[in-house]
């Protein structure tokens, strides 16, 4: 079960894990709350994470000091 959950923190874009991070809040539980949160809103969250996956993304290229992808 372990090597599920540690393939889906690394292929799923790591946004759960980003945010438990910023605010000291265990991964799981936003995974619950996004889990929750999906199902009463009918899918609306999974438009917000896949912003949030991009952003995150995105945001290596445009730190300074990186190389961008132009760059590589």
């Amino acid at each position: 079960m372990d090597k599920v959950k540690y393939y889906v923190e690394k292929r799923a874009f790591g946004v759960c894990n980003y945010i438990g991070e910023r605010f000291g809040i265990s991964s799981s539980t936003i995974r619950l709350y996004f889990i929750y949160t999906s199902f009463i809103t009918m899918g609306s969250p999974i438009i917000i994470y896949l912003v949030m996956a991009f952003w995150i993304n995105i945001k290596q290229y445009v730190k300074p000091g990186r190389k961008t992808m132009w760059e590589l």
